[in-house]
């Protein structure tokens, strides 16, 4: 009888909950033919040099997180992520090292740090392809930014969504309804 230890810590370089979720197999898809999709998700992670970076204040700058990541190596590449009609910071990154060491090192090190007052969080990147840089939420920004019922000063307020919804209610409020 062979025991098997279940591991009392995440691993570090374990993939993020949005990779995971974008490469399931769907079972509506089950008849298409899906060989050249990957069965196994960390595999395309075992030696990836590009970190995704998440939490940033709207204010950060590229400077600012450049000093902070070239501690854990030499950068190849930077890119922020922009929100998609307006072109301006929307809180997350991009960092491309040149080895995969250095990003293992940068998600040791740096990922749960603070940067702006803000704890941010960083996940191991098949890579950045030319489109991601945006966000993905229905107003241009984040997704999780849509929807945020407290204020956040460091991520432009209240969410969107809400901001909309608080806006409706004085208005209906106003006209005595």
């Amino acid at each position: 009888m062979v025991l098997q230890r279940e591991a009392t810590i995440d691993r570090l370089d374990r993939p993020s909950a949005y990779y995971v979720g974008k490469n399931k197999k769907r079972r509506y898809n089950s008849d298409r033919d899906d060989a050249d999709r990957q069965d196994d998700p960390t595999s395309s992670l075992k030696n990836a040099t590009t970190l995704y970076v998440g939490n940033l204040s709207f204010y950060t700058t590229e400077e600012q997180i450049h000093e902070l990541f070239a501690k854990c190596g030499e950068i190849k590449r930077l890119v922020m992520g922009l929100d998609r009609f307006h072109k301006t910071p929307c809180g997350f990154c991009f960092v491309e090292y040149y080895n995969h060491q250095d990003a293992l090192d940068c998600l040791k090190y740096i990922g749960g740090t603070k940067l702006d007052e803000r704890i941010i969080r960083t996940d191991l990147d098949p890579g950045f392809e030319e489109g991601r840089q945006y966000g993905r939420g229905k107003s241009g920004g984040q997704v999780r930014d849509e929807y945020r019922e407290e204020y956040d000063p460091g991520r432009g307020g209240y969410g969107r969504a809400y901001e909309e919804q608080r806006k409706r209610e004085e208005e209906d409020y106003g006209k005595g309804r």
